[in-house]
């Protein structure tokens, strides 16, 4: 009997932290949420080793990260400098919001809350990140170009502020534009094109340290994109740019976290799992307008698996000095569109030397005609005796 009863009691404890594992507008707990980071051999699998769960915030933080390096098709020869706080703007969708876990439709941290009154086994959404409507974050991001050739530094560091302990981004990327190449070979209205190749790397750390916990949940970001642009100018001052490429991302979680909160006081959780992002192909458009000789705003979109658009409205970019047109650079080279230039020089030279035969022949013609006609008044005059 005292057997039973010790179950009896067991049992009901365990009842009542999952219960209370619940907030009173039935989102999921900060243990919950952070549960889903650990892989634990036998853990509760609807509470532990959830990276379905977790996904969306290396979805969004990827594609966050994997935007905005590049602001031209176009590298130009002379030195130039840029300067902005570019960011991302990814609305928080339905896909975001839950994901297919054992054939069923289950939320994500994203997703929605479960009714508090009901006993209900499933893992809600954290309420903090279901409020959220777009997930961005701007970053300080300087380039500078020379010979066609562009280095992109990103980054941004912020103060532990709160629950969130560290938060920290350093990126690189560089850029090589194929324009000058062919441009000169282009009719007029097709010199306004230009492609190039980017590549971007970017590191980020986040350390968290929830309310009534000890020790803090690590986060290890990291993001790469290989992109193609195809950029063109219809005016000297506007171009629409085309991107194809491939993205990745992951995320990579450490930490030691002891809760001291109620329902879950001395509970431990050592977070380890790693989740990837959105990774695979990458379509973008964009313009860019140059305002004066600095000013340098983008606004784009991408899809990346989820769509996401890009405003670089803060953006300033300088050349300290001036390229050399595509004719000039034609001229330079001897190249003329239509021919070679040997032919051209060949028919610019025999085209004098024509002329000059041509006026040679035509004092004998006119020789000739006058002749004529006194040979035809001497034979007239023999003919009348």
């Amino acid at each position: 009997m005292k057997q039973h009863f010790k179950l009896f009691l067991i049992s009901g404890l365990c009842l009542a932290a999952t219960v209370g594992a619940m907030d009173d507008k039935g989102y999921a707990s900060i243990y919950e949420s952070i549960a889903a980071f650990e892989d634990r051999p036998g853990g509760d699998p609807k509470m532990f080793n959830r990276p379905g769960y977790v996904k969306p915030i290396i979805g969004n933080l990827g594609n966050v990260l994997n935007s905005n390096w590049y602001v031209s098709a176009t590298v130009p020869q002379s030195m130039s400098f840029e300067a902005g706080l570019p960011f991302a703007i990814i609305p928080i969708g339905s896909d975001d919001r839950s994901f297919s876990e054992n054939g069923a439709s289950v939320p994500t941290i994203f997703g929605d809350h479960g009714d508090p009154l009901n006993y209900d086994p499933t893992v809600y959404g954290n309420e903090t990140l279901h409020n959220l409507g777009v997930f961005t974050y701007p970053y300080l991001q300087l380039a500078g170009g020379y010979y066609h050739a562009r280095l992109v530094l990103r980054g941004m560091w912020l103060p532990a502020v709160s629950e969130l302990q560290k938060f920290n981004l350093i990126g690189i990327g560089l850029q090589y534009s194929f324009g000058h190449l062919f441009q000169y070979m282009l009719p007029k209205p097709a010199q306004g094109l230009d492609v190039s190749l980017v590549l971007g790397y970017s590191s980020s750390g986040i350390s968290y340290q929830p309310e009534d916990y000890e020790g803090t949940l690590d986060l290890d970001i990291s993001a790469f994109t290989f992109d193609l642009v195809i950029g063109y100018k219809p005016i000297e001052i506007v171009e629409v740019m085309l991107t194809l490429g491939y993205q990745s991302g992951s995320m990579a979680s450490s930490g030691h976290l002891v809760s001291h909160a109620e329902g879950w006081n001395g509970a431990v959780i050592d977070p380890n799992i790693s989740v990837d992002g959105n990774c695979g192909f990458k379509f973008g458009l964009a313009v860019a307008f140059q305002v004066g000789s600095s000013f340098h705003p983008v606004l784009g979109y991408d899809y990346a698996g989820k769509s996401s658009f890009t405003t670089n409205v803060l953006y300033f970019k300088q050349q300290f000095g001036k390229d050399k047109t595509p004719n000039e650079i034609a001229k330079e080279k001897g190249y003329v569109r239509g021919g070679s230039a040997g032919t051209e020089i060949d028919d610019e030279e025999e085209t004098p030397k024509a002329k000059k035969k041509a006026k040679k022949k035509s004092p004998k013609k006119k020789r000739v005609a006058e002749e004529e006609p006194e040979e035809e008044d001497e034979f007239s005059e023999f003919d009348d005796e």
